[in-house]
């Protein structure tokens, strides 16, 4: 598998990208690269990749300084994995065995940012808004300790570049107003740039976490 330091292939930087994609502006261009070039590190070893991200969580105690589950009924947010985003489901699975709850996002269309909702895998789950398979409607709507967030590339300062609907970062600034929340990055190693793009609205992720290591960005 590619290291977070074999990334230098993939470049964000490239003057002429927006042409090679046909996009209609550089923010829109750099996405398209992106999502390329994840596809790429999908085809190359994605069930690997996500089965080694599940060591590099528990080696690096990422999860260390959060309520276990078992005690303090911690929830962990997940996602529903689309294009060839790394599937953090090999991970829920062994979190809700260990005792923690697990949760997966609905958009919220009033707020246009996530709410959250109780889910074990293996259950049944519905498509929302974009397609994006949700929980059941009857399912318990619960606030996160740590969310897991899924990216097309990102930098060790802790910046990432989403998909540009701003769900995630709208959602973040929502519960870090509240109160504290885990935001756990989880991408390639080889999805890594040296800058990302960042925007006054963006939120950082307090830790990223590839199939290779995990880099914490803020203390906590």
């Amino acid at each position: 598998m590619p290291t977070a330091r074999a990334a230098s292939s993939f470049s964000l930087e490239s003057p002429s990208v927006d042409q090679e994609c046909g996009a209609p502006d550089i923010k829109a261009a750099l996405r398209c690269c992106a999502r390329r070039r994840r596809r790429v590190l999908w085809d190359q070893g994605g069930e690997q990749a996500a089965r080694a991200m599940v060591t590099v969580v528990a080696k690096a105690g990422v999860l260390q300084r959060v309520p276990d589950g078992r005690g303090g009924g911690a929830v962990v947010a997940g996602y529903w994995p689309i294009g060839a985003e790394l599937d953090c489901r090999p991970l829920l699975q062994g979190l809700g065995a260990a005792g923690w709850g697990c949760a997966l996002p609905v958009i919220d269309g009033v707020s246009a940012s996530l709410r959250f909702r109780r889910w074990r895998v293996g259950e049944s789950l519905v498509a929302g808004r974009h397609g994006v398979q949700e929980p059941l409607a009857g399912s318990p709507e619960v606030t996160p300790a740590v969310i897991l967030v899924p990216m097309l590339a990102f930098d060790r300062a802790g910046h990432r570049l989403g998909q540009g609907g701003g769900y995630y970062d709208r959602t973040l600034e929502r519960l870090r107003s509240h109160g504290s929340v885990l935001a756990v990055g989880l991408a390639f190693a080889g999805q890594e740039q040296a800058a990302v793009p960042v925007e006054p609205h963006d939120q950082p992720l307090d830790w990223i976490v590839t199939e290779t290591e995990a880099h914490r960005i803020r203390p906590g």
